[in-house]
């Protein structure tokens, strides 16, 4: 992870990748832009919720909660509401927390291990509307011991727990008397963390103030504004006249701050990759040769080159090159005849205008991508030509997600994906059998018996050895059964005044919060001097 002034147009937004928002703030969202204490910064889009137990901040470093732990700038656990990391016992069964002392919320009222137990039960309660809660699974039960011990007791030892007591702490005085789906709290959230929303214009902006009763000490930002701006160019705009302070931009608007003294660029690569979704249940994404010749067509590093004009790196699978379970084996190259032989034997014969057909059945779908975002629009045109070479015929669409989802089961999408830690955070509800279906779990409905295995396998095992074998094993498979298209791995970059000590960025991953970012750790923030 990275600073630099911007020398090029090597840069991708990593917000531009998130849902579309809204329309673009008007007068006012600004205000505090320049501000000695405040800091404004627009990105593209809104959460949906700001309630943990609907999945949001699940991954850390929300501004508005703390979890038990929480991870540090090499994404380390660390304490955070727990006082020491977790005592293990029972060959990895149970993990003790033992809290903090003197944590209050954000209303005064004071952290328990019953606030604990509560957030942890509704988000696994089969009645409340949280798609993460397979992350959970190994949990059998968590109880309280008096008011500051919390007990995990697991069905299974889980190798990665700990990095999963990062989900954020909610007051079960405040939430426990609401509809977790339905309840205010979703909007209005109370919690421990450096910051309180004070206010929420949905399609505008998300304004915080410091938290008055934060245990980590006082911040020297004092307040914060998110501005939702969609639009590319009415962030750079409003940059450029100094009515933020900060603005995630796509390379070309990036690239016109290059001889700006007065702004810097922050970088960090991301888990964050493109790729496109090939339902088993469509009557042409479903036919394997399909899916290998599609595989074989893409041209990856055209893609990192002219698209993300090499901020990123070809993804081979959903794990990033330099990642420590990437399996180095699976690297292939851009190959066009391999695509045309598989196609061929597979008996898809070309036809008319030179796109194929099988059985009557042209070679031909369509794949959507959220409107407004330009870099996945970007990636999925380049994927039609390839795909066209090899004599498929992708028809491009752009749509809202509200008429995207529906039709997420039997036709294709340009998705981004991506988490950051173990390899169980990303792979397993991105290609478990079980989770077809579930939201934006597993979206191709990819069933393969052998992967589930290895899936479980990861999940359950304490030995490191046949983890890592596992999860060869499953990146491997994805190579001869894809049940996606991987494109790139996309770097995550920031343009900001320059005018604050403190910033640092992590390695991050795809999400659609306010956690990921140069803002990760905005408590921590100290004017320049």
């Amino acid at each position: 992870m990275t600073t630099r002034r911007i020398r090029s147009a090597a840069a991708v937004a990593a917000f531009t990748a998130g849902v579309t928002a809204c329309s673009a703030p008007g007068g006012g969202t600004g205000d505090d832009a320049g501000a000695a204490d405040s800091v404004v910064i627009a990105v593209a889009s809104e959460p949906d919720t700001l309630s943990p137990l609907l999945g949001y901040g699940k991954d850390g470093n929300s501004k508005i909660f703390d979890g038990l732990l929480a991870r540090d700038a090499d994404l380390k656990l660390k304490p955070a509401l727990a006082g020491a990391l977790p005592e293990v016992g029972d060959g990895g069964r149970t993990y003790t927390f033992r809290l903090r002392d003197g944590v209050k919320f954000s209303d005064g009222e004071p952290l328990t291990a019953d606030d604990v137990v509560y957030t942890y039960r509704t988000v696994l309660d089969a009645r409340t509307n949280n798609t993460a809660r397979s992350e959970l699974d190994a949990v059998k039960d968590v109880r309280a011991d008096g008011d500051d011990t919390v007990v995990f007791t697991l069905k299974y030892p889980y190798a990665p727990f700990a990095a999963r007591t990062v989900l954020p702490i909610v007051p079960e005085h405040v939430a426990g008397g609401q509809d977790p789906n339905t309840g205010e709290f979703n909007t209005r959230p109370v919690g421990t963390g450096p910051y309180v929303l004070t206010d929420w214009r949905k399609g505008e902006k998300l304004t915080f103030k410091a938290n008055p009763h934060y245990w980590g000490g006082e911040p020297a930002v004092k307040s914060f504004t998110m501005a939702i701006i969609a639009d590319d160019d009415v962030r750079a705009t409003r940059l450029r006249s100094g009515d933020l302070d900060g603005a995630v931009l796509p390379p070309n608007l990036a690239a016109t701050f290059e001889n700006d003294k007065a702004k810097r660029t922050y970088e960090a690569k991301s888990y964050d990759f493109r790729a496109v979704t090939l339902p088993t249940a469509h009557k042409v994404t479903g036919d394997r040769a399909i899916r290998q010749a599609l595989d074989a067509a893409v041209d990856r590093r055209a893609m990192v080159d002219k698209i993300l004009d090499g901020a990123g790196r070809p993804a081979y699978g959903p794990l990033p090159v330099d990642d420590p379970w990437y399996a180095r084996d699976i690297e292939r190259p851009h190959d066009l005849a391999e695509a045309r032989r598989i196609l061929d034997e597979a008996g898809w014969k070309t036809g008319s205008g030179g796109i194929r057909a099988k059985g009557g059945q042209r070679a031909a779908f369509t794949l959507y991508y959220p409107s407004g975002d330009k870099v996945r629009q970007d990636h999925a045109l380049a994927y039609a030509s390839d795909a066209k070479k090899a004599g498929i015929d992708v028809e491009v669409e752009s749509a809202t997600w509200e008429v995207i989802e529906p039709r997420m089961a039997t036709s294709a999408v340009l998705a981004g994906l991506g988490s950051v830690g173990d390899p169980d955070f990303g792979l397993y509800t991105l290609l478990h059998s079980s989770l077809a279906g579930d939201g934006f779990n597993n979206m191709a409905g990819y069933d393969n018996p052998a992967v589930d295995k290895a899936l479980d396998t990861g999940r359950r095992s304490q030995d490191a050895k046949a983890r890592g074998a596992a999860y060869a094993q499953i990146q491997r498979a994805l190579v001869t059964d894809p049940g996606y298209t991987f494109l790139t791995h996309i770097d995550h970059l920031y343009v900001l005044a320059d005018r604050w000590d403190g910033l640092t960025t992590q390695l991050e991953p795809h999400e659609h919060g306010f956690a990921s970012g140069p803002w990760w750790n905005i408590e921590d923030w100290r004017p320049k001097k």
